[in-house]
């Protein structure tokens, strides 16, 4: 992997994070390192997802997909805050 796409995966992986820690519901108690993480994983599983059920990629946005990364990220962003909350009550 080049520097840019790796600066590319961190770039749309915080984007796809961010909008994740939008849509979820509740305070969520994770940082910006996790945020990004979570960002960048359900970036690539979103990508893989939505080749598995034959979106082809479009001259324009793939709305699709782009619904799918941010789906993925509300729930990794839920589980990841969910498993941070119950570990601090322990």
């Amino acid at each position: 992997m080049t520097i840019t796409g790796i600066i590319s995966a961190i770039i749309i992986g915080a984007i796809i994070g961010v909008l994740g820690r939008l849509f979820a519901r509740g305070r969520q108690r994770i940082g910006v390192l996790g945020t990004i993480l979570v960002g960048i994983v359900a970036a690539l599983v979103g990508t893989f997802l939505a080749s598995l059920i034959g979106v082809k990629e479009t001259p324009g946005v793939d709305w699709i997909e782009l619904a799918l990364q941010i789906g993925l990220a509300v729930l990794f962003v839920s589980a990841v805050s969910g498993s941070r909350r119950r570990r601090a009550l322990l």
